[in-house]
């Protein structure tokens, strides 16, 4: 069976990339336009493979592990960079997994998210992977819309031999007229998306899905933390999932609680008993786009307005949570579009998206001072490892030297 289908978001407020209102421009205006990443579902089932380092296409997450830095390229797999010398990192390979945007790693062994399956990789020899073990249909709400795009496009594709791996966005001149004639016409009318058929672990930034919490792998999707017992490192064992609630989007544990963030708030998870993860506590926001990471008696959320999130402000936000059933606001601190966040002793990094990274003393929580602000650049995600600070945006990858007041850019590398 065949579908074909033009979607025109229907938003509260339409956000163009750019649009000029010169005369010059004949009626028409630049919109963000997604269209689909299709490949048979037989390519899709012997996808994983390692091939030679190519340029990134979309750079996603970012994951370190052991001398290694693993950068996601949205829906398609994971770049693979030998970061032994942090001043001169080395390009190693692509690890091709269709469908990608999440990993984990512990005692050499990858977990991935391949759309709904789970992947699990030895990568014991980076030169010679091995795919040891795929649990299919385990994470059924992995599929995402792009909701951050204006316009989804659908070519015709066969789903019954092939699969929607993903999407890919671009930045198009489109006649406004037509958008405005045909926006909230077909809505998901003719759309089938796809239906199921510590120690040594590594570190993710606070974007991540993925959790690995001694024996156990926790992987959010859309609605769920799904369970995995890794005790038996090749082969996972998909334990009951444990609903979540609506648009979750990223995970981050301390200690015995599991923090997730969504586009409508925190959700305090505790996994004493770590198969069963039972809810604690909540924190209301509104509607945005909602990293986490904690410290101590806070909480530091980053809420990113916009077109995909909903909110029409940005802003860090800062909840005590010194009484872990009963969050509450403390302070919150107005920011431009703020994606990953990450704390190392008492410096807060925050990126802003193209408003650049921006480092902040958070010993007063009432009062942040900013230590450090680089402007021209734009970023996306960072973690604060012990000897240095990694940051990943607009397919390059950063690394900065802690000093005793600001933190000095050591090298970069473009991924394209």
């Amino acid at each position: 069976m065949k579908k074909k289908a033009l979607l025109i978001l229907s938003l509260a407020t339409l956000i163009f990339v750019s649009c000029d209102s010169n005369d010059d421009n004949d009626g028409y205006a630049d919109y963000l336009v997604a269209r689909p990443l299709i490949m048979s579902k037989a390519e899709f089932a012997n996808g994983v493979d390692i091939i030679a380092p190519r340029p990134i296409d979309e750079s996603g997450k970012v994951y370190t592990y052991e001398d290694y830095i693993f950068i996601n390229d949205k829906y398609q797999g994971v770049h693979v960079i030998d970061n032994s010398n942090p001043q001169q990192p080395q390009k190693v390979s692509f690890i091709k997994i269709p469908g990608n945007v999440d990993i984990s790693v512990k005692d050499d062994f990858l977990y991935a998210d391949s759309l709904m399956d789970l992947v699990v990789i030895d990568i014991s020899d980076l030169n010679n992977l091995n795919t040891v073990n795929r649990l299919e249909n385990v994470l059924y709400n992995n599929i995402f819309f792009p909701f951050e795009a204006d316009i989804v496009e659908y070519d015709t594709y066969d789903y019954d031999t092939e699969i929607l791996v993903g999407w890919e966005t671009v930045t198009e001149s489109r006649l406004t007229a037509e958008v405005e004639q045909n926006r909230g016409i077909g809505i998901f009318d003719d759309v089938a998306l796809n239906e199921a058929s510590d120690g040594g672990t590594g570190q993710g930034g606070s974007l991540a899905r993925f959790k690995i919490v001694d024996d156990y792998l926790y992987a959010v999707d859309s609605h769920n933390i799904n369970v995995f017992d890794i005790s038996d490192l090749e082969n996972p064992e998909d334990l009951e999932d444990v609903y979540a609630g609506f648009d979750i989007e990223t995970i981050f544990n301390r200690g015995n609680h599991l923090f997730l963030g969504s586009m409508r708030g925190m959700y305090i998870y505790d996994i004493s008993s770590p198969a069963t993860p039972t809810f604690v506590s909540e924190f209301q926001h509104g509607t945005a786009c909602d990293p986490v990471v904690v410290d101590g008696d806070y909480a530091y959320v980053t809420l990113r307005g916009g077109n995909e999130c909903g909110a029409l402000e940005s802003g860090l936000f800062i909840v005590d949570i010194s009484d872990i059933t009963d969050p509450k606001l403390a302070v919150d601190y107005p920011m431009d579009e703020p994606y990953g966040l990450g704390i190392k002793d008492e410096k807060l990094f925050v990126c802003d998206g193209s408003s650049g990274l921006k480092v902040y003393d958070k010993t007063d929580v009432e009062d942040i001072k900013m230590l450090n602000h680089f402007k021209d650049i734009v970023t996306f995600d960072v973690i604060p490892l012990e000897s240095h600070l990694i940051m990943v945006g607009d397919e390059v990858l950063y690394q900065y030297e802690y000093l005793d007041d600001e933190i000095k850019l050591i090298s970069q590398i473009g991924l394209n």
